[in-house]
């Protein structure tokens, strides 16, 4: 859906994940960085390559966003998740910090 207004610098990263660039992905986020994957979580790089690598970026996902919703630095992104690893109506919930993510949580959508 084109008409979804969905603020930088989660757009360009959607954009990275659905193009698999596991390093755009790992650019992304601040140094220590957060992923909170239905509960398991994910802190700094390392962790967080070593969980994509399996399950998000290595698992050839595509986000194909339907809602998003922004409230100052906090932005959620409802959307139909596609991969090798796991499929269905997802929540990416993503906080700001500056020009990277410092957390992004996922959820059932």
């Amino acid at each position: 859906m084109s008409d979804l207004q969905i603020p930088e610098p989660v757009a360009g990263f959607i954009d990275t994940v659905n193009a698999h660039d596991d390093q755009g992905f790992l650019d992304a986020f601040t140094s220590d960085g957060v992923v909170d994957d239905w509960g398991r979580e994910f802190q700094g790089r390392e962790a967080i390559r070593a969980w994509s690598d399996k399950e998000f970026i290595g698992a050839i996902g595509i986000l194909t966003p339907e809602e998003v919703t922004v409230d100052g630095n906090d932005v959620t992104v409802i959307g139909d998740w596609r991969s090798t690893h796991a499929n269905g109506r997802s929540s990416f919930a993503f906080v700001i910090d500056g020009d990277k993510l410092s957390r992004m949580t996922i959820r059932e959508g």
